[in-house]
């Protein structure tokens, strides 16, 4: 009896963890660019890595050259984060970081939408009018 009641207990705390790895958006996503983003739980949060992008199909040993922090430059692209720290849903996500590997900087905070089931809006704002938004498509 002890046994079972501590089990449940257990599994009433593993439940928000599930929550978080929410399957309407955990998956994979193509970017407009070709890049493929893996998204996923991690910790209390969602968060996304680089798996995939065109310039790694040339190089699969790129490093993230680009990246405004020189200590970071020599860390391979394949698995960086470009989302991290976001919270919410089922339909929206906030307050994550956004990190664009192409200029090699924080793109803001952003906001995560999911229009339907193979549609995802990413819109990261650097200041409240500056914003851009990005559509990323469900890889199947």
């Amino acid at each position: 009896m002890r046994r079972a009641l501590a089990l449940a207990g257990l599994a009433m705390l593993a439940a928000p963890g599930a929550a978080l790895a929410d399957p309407a958006l955990a998956g994979t996503w193509l970017t407009p660019a070709g890049g493929v983003v893996e998204i996923a739980a991690c910790g209390e949060a969602l968060c996304g890595s680089l798996i995939d992008a065109e310039a790694l199909r040339d190089d699969p040993d790129l490093r993230d050259g680009n990246n405004r922090d020189p200590a970071l430059r020599s860390r391979p692209l394949r698995g960086v984060d470009v989302l991290s720290g976001f919270t919410g849903g089922p339909e929206t996500w906030r307050g994550g970081a956004l990190y664009d590997p192409e200029s090699g900087s924080e793109a803001g905070r952003g906001r995560l939408t999911l229009a339907d089931a193979d549609t995802l809006e990413v819109r990261g704002c650097i200041a409240p009018m500056l914003c851009r938004t990005q559509t990323w498509t469900r890889q199947r």
